[in-house]
């Protein structure tokens, strides 16, 4: 059987995703995973504990850990596993996205500056530390509406619009706060605590689901994102495939893509990529070399050689393996997935509606990830969804429908979550 290694986080929801489609495939598929290493395998899965942060002396263990054991191909869920899984490609030889490409693509600053060396659209920017006064005097080049984010986050988390120059240091100053958590630093790509400002860009947001085949974009969706995401924050809700735009308009929108990702040196494996198109301006926001987050994936509706559904785990594994892929279609119907929306920080008491939105028209199924007593924050300090639900129909227009009303039939009932006094403990 051909072993695939799958570098994921312990609380990654695909990794449960890769393991049915590997079990479907005859593949083994070896987790590598951010667990404890004091621990003798506790969830009996012989996955090879490591860790993410971007130390080249970390590799070696878990080549040590492989040492006799034949390995055909690397995946990776989340831009933190993805350093990892390309320095282990790199190692074994197997072909993956670069260590530099990928170090680049999960970096907002250096990803600007690739996509501006490649003589790409990207809106100004300018950098300025999240603490202290240095740097400060480059916000008087600053124009208005602009954008102020870190550069080692994801997922929208921690993306802030600013109309105004007070609006803008007290974003700087939430975001200072937001990367001094320890979580939030267990999860950054960078230790770096830059921030980054720059020009808002206005227009409709798609994303980008695809492959890179020595090089070549193949892509598996297209998807529009119909709510604006015009501020303060930047949370997503809904993504619907096809997008509603002309065939030659996409056919463009993913060349864009396709040279941005050539800028940054990603070169072969998985991306989830997205942009702006305002008129005829596109916008590369970004293009991370690794598949869409959360449970979204099972909103493309990939079909296998034999005509019949299939995931797209499934087409990455057969990617990884170096297997073809010109047999896997896409099914002619409109698919799409609401991210639930988190409203207000706190404990999740309960959730209400989901039979509702269950036995809504088109609804094809609901998952909910957070349990009761869950912590949730809303944006720009959260970066998880509680929930997706999904929705398939003859045309986009009932997809998008469909998911807006159970945005409005799925309720959560929050505790709120009192900040407790050092004085009171």
């Amino acid at each position: 059987m051909p072993t695939v290694l799958l570098c994921t986080t312990t609380l990654g929801y695909q990794a449960r995703a890769f393991d049915e489609a590997a079990r479907r495939a005859g593949v083994t598929l070896r987790l590598v995973s951010d667990r404890c290493d004091h621990l003798d395998d506790p969830w009996g899965d012989d996955a090879i504990p490591a860790r993410f942060d971007r130390d080249e002396t970390l590799v070696p263990p878990v080549l040590d850990a492989l040492a006799g054991t034949a390995v055909d191909g690397v995946l990776a869920v989340g831009d933190r596993p993805a350093w990892l899984a390309a320095h282990l490609a790199a190692a074994r030889g197997l072909p993956w996205h670069r260590p530099d490409a990928v170090a680049a693509a999960t970096n907002k600053l250096l990803a600007r500056g690739r996509l501006l060396a490649a003589g790409l659209p990207v809106p100004w920017f300018v950098t300025i530390p999240a603490r202290g006064d240095e740097d400060l005097d480059r916000l008087t080049r600053v124009r208005f509406p602009c954008v102020i984010k870190p550069a080692g986050l994801s997922a929208s988390r921690g993306v802030i619009r600013a109309d105004t120059l007070s609006a803008l240091l007290a974003a700087r100053e939430r975001l200072a706060a937001l990367l001094a958590r320890p979580d939030v630093r267990g999860s950054a790509t960078t230790t770096d605590d830059t921030l980054i400002v720059e020009g808002f860009v206005p227009g409709r947001e798609f994303a980008l689901e695809g492959v890179l085949e020595d090089g070549a974009l193949r892509v598996f969706a297209l998807f529009e994102k119909p709510d604006p995401l015009d501020g303060p924050f930047f949370e997503e809700t809904i993504y619907v495939t096809p997008a509603r735009v002309a065939p030659a308009r996409q056919h463009v929108m993913a060349g864009h893509i396709a040279r941005a990702a050539l800028a940054l040196g990603l070169h072969h494996g998985p991306i989830h990529a997205e942009c702006r198109v305002d008129g005829e301006d596109i916008v590369v926001l970004e293009v991370a070399p690794r598949p869409i987050g959360g449970l979204c994936a099972r909103a493309i509706p990939v079909v296998a050689p034999d005509r019949t559904r299939c995931a797209l785990e499934d087409v990455l594994l057969a990617h990884a393996l170096g297997q073809p892929l010109d047999h896997y279609g896409h099914q002619a119907i409109a698919s799409g997935v609401l991210m639930l929306p988190v409203a207000e920080s706190g404990r999740l008491r309960a959730m209400e509606g989901v039979e509702e939105v269950r036995a809504l028209p088109w609804v094809t199924g609901v998952e909910i990830t957070a349990l009761p007593g869950s912590l949730l924050e809303a944006p720009p300090e959260g970066g998880t969804y509680p929930g997706f639900v999904f929705a398939q129909g003859a045309q986009p227009d009932d997809v998008i429908s469909t998911l807006r009303e159970a945005s409005t039939r799925l309720r959560l009932v929050m505790d709120r979550a009192l900040p407790i006094s050092p004085a009171s403990v």
